[in-house]
C-alpha cells in the first residue's frame, strides 16, 4: 500500500523552520512599532520619557486619551473625516474605473493617447504655488468639494482596473454590444460585476489615503469649516508640545504632569490608525486577485 504522506528529509525540515522563524520575526518586526505606541499611549507622560517601555505601561493612566477625547470638535472632525472618506473614495474610484473601462476597449482609437497624457500627470505637476492659485480661481478654498474634486482622477489606480480589464475576453463586450447595450450599461452591468476583487482593492488604499490626509485642509481650508479629525489632533498635539515648553509653570505642570508630546503623540496615532485598520480584514481576499492581476502588465 501507498504511503499516504512523504517523509520529509532533514534538509527540507530545517528549511521549513527557518522559513518560519523567519516570517515570525518580520511579522514582530512590522507589528511590534504599532504596538509599542500603544503601551506608551497609556503610560504616564512623564514617567515615559524616562524611556525602556517595550511591551507594557510602567504607570498605567488614560489621561492621554481623556484629553484627546474632551475637545467637543473631535467629533464633529471625525463626521468630516468619514464624509471625506466616503465621498472622496466613491467618486475617485467610479471615475477612475470609467477612464480605466475606456482605455481598455480595444477598438478605441484614442485609448493610448490617453494612457499617455494621464501618465504624463503622475510625474510632472504645476507646484504647490500654480496649484494654490488655480483653486482659489475655482472658488473651491474653504469648501467641502476641495476634499475629492482635485482626486477625481487618479491615472496611478486608472492603470491598475485598465490592465485588469484586459485579462477580460474582448468577446464578453462584444456580446453584449451586439445584443445593444450601451457603453453605460456594459459598465456598470459586465465590467463592475467582473471588477469587484480590482474595485475592493484600490477602495482600501483610496479609503487609507483620504483618512490620512490632513495637509489640503490646512492649505486650502484656513476658515477651519471644514476640518478634519487628523486637522484637531495635529492641533491638540502641538498644544501639548507648547504645554511642556512652560512646564516650569506649577498650573502647566500639574496639568500636563501625565502628559507629554510623546504620549499625546501615541494616542493621537492609535486614534487615526485603529479605524481605517478594522476595515483591512473585510477587503483582505481582495488584494492578490485584485492588485496582482492588475499589475501584471
Amino acid at each position: 500500500m501507498r504511503a499516504r504522506y512523504i517523509r520529509k528529509s532533514v534538509g527540507s525540515r530545517i528549511f521549513d523552520a527557518s522559513n518560519v522563524a523567519f516570517l515570525l520575526l518580520f511579522t514582530f518586526l512590522v507589528l511590534y512599532p504599532f504596538y509599542n505606541q500603544l503601551v506608551i499611549s497609556f503610560n504616564q507622560g512623564i514617567d515615559a520619557q524616562r524611556g525602556g517601555i517595550y511591551f507594557f505601561p510602567r504607570a498605567f493612566t488614560l489621561d492621554s486619551y481623556a484629553w484627546l477625547f474632551k475637545n467637543s470638535k473631535l467629533l464633529t472632525g471625525a463626521v468630516v473625516s468619514l464624509l471625506r472618506v466616503a465621498v472622496g473614495t466613491s467618486t475617485c474610484l467610479f471615475a477612475s474605473a470609467l477612464l480605466g473601462y475606456i482605455t481598455a476597449i480595444r477598438y478605441f482609437s484614442g485609448r493610448r493617447f490617453m494612457r499617455i497624457l494621464f501618465v504624463i500627470t503622475m510625474y510632472f505637476g504645476g507646484g504647490m504655488i500654480p496649484t494654490y492659485l488655480l483653486m482659489l480661481k475655482l472658488g473651491l478654498l474653504n469648501t467641502f468639494t476641495i476634499y475629492w474634486l482635485p482626486y477625481l482622477i487618479s491615472p496611478y489606480y486608472m492603470l491598475i482596473i485598465s490592465s485588469y480589464l484586459n485579462q477580460v475576453p474582448d468577446s464578453l463586450f462584444e456580446a453584449a454590444r451586439v445584443d445593444g447595450a450601451s457603453e453605460l450599461r456594459i459598465f456598470f452591468q459586465i465590467v463592475v460585476p467582473i471588477s469587484v476583487p480590482v474595485l475592493a482593492a484600490v477602495s482600501i488604499y483610496l479609503m487609507v489615503w483620504q483618512w490620512n490626509q490632513w495637509f489640503d485642509n490646512m492649505l486650502y481650508n484656513t476658515k477651519g469649516n471644514w476640518d478634519t479629525l487628523q486637522m484637531y489632533l495635529r492641533r491638540m498635539l502641538l498644544q501639548s508640545e507648547i504645554a511642556l515648553k512652560i512646564q516650569a509653570e506649577a498650573v502647566a505642570y500639574h496639568k500636563f504632569m501625565s502628559m507629554t508630546p510623546q504620549t499625546i503623540k501615541a494616542a493621537t496615532t492609535m486614534i487615526v490608525t485603529i479605524p481605517i485598520l478594522v476595515t483591512y480584514p473585510f477587503f483582505q481576499r481582495y488584494f492578490i486577485g485584485g492588485i496582482t492581476l492588475g499589475s501584471v502588465k
